[in-house]
């Protein structure tokens, strides 16, 4: 007799929305959870192939920490492919510019690099305050320190 494997399918998975305040927390422990619960790897019906996750919206993104010197020497680089033209900026230098983009970068580089990582990252909401457009879906608080 044969058994079957189950595996999760998309359509049938029923999505919750999560906000994450990242007030004072450590960009790295914010994006790695954020990156877990966009895939579903929180929940028992977890498929590395099929887009399982949550929506997370994350708020206070420009109030988000980084420790030792990281500040100054985590550097973010942007190429227009034309010679000369690579741009680097600072973590410091682009909190201010666009405080969304450290937590999007620190996310997307945690997903998979395939269609299914371009899809999952669409699910990330980033706001620089604590407000946000996303009332409508109740979301509920994310804690950040466990599965």
């Amino acid at each position: 007799m044969q058994t079957k494997a189950l595996t999760a399918e998309a359509a049938h998975s029923a999505r919750k929305w999560w906000v994450v305040d990242a007030k004072d927390q450590p960009l790295g422990r914010v994006a790695s959870r954020v990156a877990a619960v966009l895939r579903g790897k929180h929940k028992a019906t977890f498929s590395p192939h099929v887009d399982g996750g949550d929506f997370v919206i994350v708020i206070n993104a420009a109030k988000i920490k980084v420790t030792g010197h990281k500040a100054t020497d985590k550097m973010y680089y942007r190429h227009s492919r034309y010679p000369g033209s690579l741009k680097a900026e600072s973590f410091a230098q682009a909190i201010e510019r666009h405080p969304e983009v450290p937590i999007e970068k620190a996310v997307k580089g945690m997903l998979p690099k395939n269609v299914l990582g371009r899809q999952l990252i669409t699910k990330l909401k980033v706001y620089p305050t604590a407000e946000h457009p996303h009332k409508a879906q109740k979301p509920q608080p994310l804690a950040l320190g466990s599965r």
